[in-house]
């Protein structure tokens, strides 16, 4: 697939005190992209009225370069113990996607060049740990990945925590984009871990990212690489012929890796769930969804939160533990859920 090349830019004004900021500023004018400055990203709009769809995909064909300024991290759990943002939101338009529903109308992504101020507080809270070991997730908020050919954030990091005794970064991503990473000294304190799926769930509601087989293969990469590997299959479906298609992903996987065998790997097994808010909000961006939002079909959790009935569940939960078993003997299934 194709690198994100944004249809028009914004960038903060204290960002041009940034090297990294500059060097965007004249790429994309010599690329012919318009470049707005503004003060702040926090209340940016187009000038037109837009439908929910509109609206949805101006968002993601823009870019904001802008400083993180907020460098007191929070907490991420049970995926790591801090949340570290090199970017927020990301240019694949993943119809169930929780990130774009809590972004809103601020799902336009936003790329931050202050990278070693980030990393000077994530030395700060690994001293906080008093030598404890401190992991913290790089892809709460974004796939850092998409976005590393215009940063290189991800790789300053990889580098950064290589030499953290006490340190891990955990990175997610639905992109394949990895050659540039693989050379680097990671020290095995980068965890990589790529989000997969049914070719069906990837084809029909994960639009701009890369496909099943460019995942598979860019993870074949990281793990020959040397980086500690893992997968998250998210969001099961349950769909015509779900268990057929999650057996072939999963076997198609075993083959294609070099070493299905390796006890390091992991696997994060998330089930489908939608909450009202997000019902409504899926519905005005894709209004020709294939996405199952019959609340009639789903268990009620409360607090307006629908997953699938517990009997569904658990039939999920049995066929997908006992396929990894059987193809990744030595895997760890961290949770399902």
């Amino acid at each position: 697939m194709k690198e994100f090349v944004p249809k028009r830019v914004f960038i903060e004004e204290g960002a041009l005190q940034y090297t990294l900021a500059k060097e965007l500023d004249n790429k994309f004018k010599n690329q012919g992209i318009p470049v707005e400055y503004i003060e702040s990203h926090n209340r940016l709009n187009p000038k037109e009225e837009m439908s929910p769809t509109a609206l949805f995909n101006w968002t993601k064909e823009t870019l904001v370069v802008g400083v993180k300024k907020t460098l007191k991290f929070q907490s991420c759990h049970p995926s790591a113990d801090y949340r570290v943002v090199t970017n927020t939101s990301c240019p694949a338009k993943c119809e169930y996607c929780y990130l774009a529903k809590n972004l809103g109308s601020a799902s336009y992504l936003r790329i931050y060049v202050n990278i070693d101020e980030i990393l000077e507080a994530v030395k700060k809270h690994i001293d906080k740990g008093e030598g404890k070991l401190v992991t913290f997730e790089a892809s709460s908020s974004s796939d850092p990945l998409a976005v590393e050919h215009l940063t290189g954030n991800l790789q300053k990091m990889i580098e950064f925590f290589s030499k953290e005794e006490k340190g891990r970064l955990r990175v997610v991503t639905k992109f394949a984009f990895v050659d540039k990473l693989l050379d680097l000294d990671h020290n095995n304190h980068t965890k990589f871990r790529f989000s997969i799926n049914s070719n069906y769930v990837i084809d029909s509601f994960e639009h701009l990212t890369a496909n099943l087989k460019e995942r598979i293969t860019a993870a074949n990469k990281i793990q020959q690489a040397g980086y500690p590997l893992g997968f998250i299959i998210a969001p099961l479906m349950i769909y015509e012929g779900w268990k057929d298609d999650y057996k072939k992903m999963l076997f198609n996987l075993s083959k294609t890796l070099k070493s299905p065998k390796d006890k390091n790997l992991s696997f994060e097994l998330i089930m489908h769930r939608f909450t009202t808010k997000s019902k409504k909000l899926i519905e005005s961006r894709f209004p020709n969804t294939k996405l199952t939002l019959d609340k009639e079909q789903y268990h009620h959790k409360g607090f307006g939160k629908y997953v699938y009935p517990p009997d569904e569940a658990e039939e999920m939960k049995i066929f997908m533990e006992d396929n990894i078993k059987e193809l990744f003997p030595q895997a760890k299934i961290e949770y399902f859920t």
